[in-house]
């Protein structure tokens, strides 16, 4: 068995967690959110060297919890995209240097792919065929998986323009409540009505594609909504925004799996840790007889561990090291866990 060493700089968040067999042995985070949160979201440049001072600091904690060194690392896994560029480029460094120095393999992998294996952490190995939903601050995704390693992903459909969480932290600012917008929003809403202010449900007319994903229309809706409500009560403004997207995230993602005859749903993503949207979800699976599967609310967010997690997978499985040139890719779409 090998302990595989996982990187993760995509955004704010400093990343590393040591996996071994399925198991996560330990992990560590760094995050630089409250350098961004005067900026109202997050500024590469601060993240980037954000990353540089945390870096060695964090290994060496994921390694302390673990009870391992780097002499036990057989292997390194690091986000190689999607993501912020100057981020990126850290990890991909830090995670070159360290299967260098190690004399190890090392992976460049896709980090959405990491999203969901971060599921296989909490619940073990995915079934033979899925349904994942991706829902995070830069994408909102809905794919047909098989393997996560051995057959390629497949894209049923993505999000024409803002992603679930892009919405959650625009109209968080929109009624004066503090970034990051999922857990604001989130925290207002349980004191707020969701019936109180119906939002539109986005894509989900008849001729609309019913596997779409849309949120900057309904960021305008709230937005028009507090200019013409100037007293609404942002609570109330916040259940609302919050049950639209929930309902049409589960909605559209248990028809996929009608759709597909799949009876299992995976739900991943920093998104994945709102609760109405884990709720609703449950309810709405148990009612249809699916199976819905989401990781421990800490594994949502973006962490090493989850990278960790498929560089596990792919070492488990006797995929081939990515060369030592490889580069970061920002902009890379999810086809294979490998770049």
């Amino acid at each position: 068995m090998t302990v595989v060493l996982g990187i993760e700089t995509s955004c704010d968040e400093t990343g590393v967690g040591l996996v071994e067999d399925g198991v996560l042995l330990g992990d560590a985070l760094a995050s630089s959110m409250a350098e961004h949160a005067r900026f109202g979201g997050v500024v590469p440049e601060i993240a980037a060297r954000a990353h540089l001072q945390a870096m060695t600091p964090t290994v060496h904690a994921a390694l302390a919890k673990a009870n391992k060194t780097l002499d036990d690392v057989g292997a390194v896994a690091v986000t190689a995209g999607p993501g912020l560029a100057t981020a990126l480029h850290v990890g991909v460094a830090a995670a070159k240097a360290y299967a260098l120095a190690l004399d190890v393999p090392l992976y460049g992998v896709h980090h959405l792919a990491g999203h969901a294996a971060a599921d296989t952490l909490e619940h073990g190995p995915l079934p033979g065929r899925s349904i994942v939903l991706i829902v995070s601050g830069g994408h909102t995704s809905l794919l047909k998986v098989h393997d996560l390693v051995r057959t390629p992903i497949e894209h049923l459909s993505d999000t024409l323009d803002d992603a679930a969480g892009e919405a959650f932290d625009k109209v968080a600012r929109l009624v004066g409540l503090p970034y990051p917008g999922g857990p604001s929003i989130d925290r207002a809403a349980r004191a707020g009505d969701p019936d109180a202010i119906r939002f539109p449900r986005p894509l989900t007319g008849r001729n609309d594609p019913p596997l779409g994903f849309s949120f900057s229309g309904l960021k305008t809706a709230v937005a028009r909504y507090v200019e013409a409500h100037p007293d609404a009560d942002a609570n109330d403004v916040a259940a609302g925004f919050q049950e639209a997207v929930a309902d049409v995230l589960t909605a559209k993602a248990l028809r996929a799996c009608r759709d597909n005859d799949i009876d299992t749903l995976v739900i991943v993503g920093g998104v994945a840790a709102n609760s109405r949207i884990r709720g609703l979800a449950q309810e709405r699976c148990t009612a249809a007889g699916i199976e819905l599967r989401v990781p421990p609310m800490r594994l949502c967010t973006d962490n090493g561990a989850m990278i960790a997690a498929i560089g596990d997978l792919l070492v488990r499985d006797g995929a081939k090291p990515s060369p030592p040139d490889f580069a970061a890719i920002p902009t890379v779409e999810l086809r294979g866990a490998q770049l």
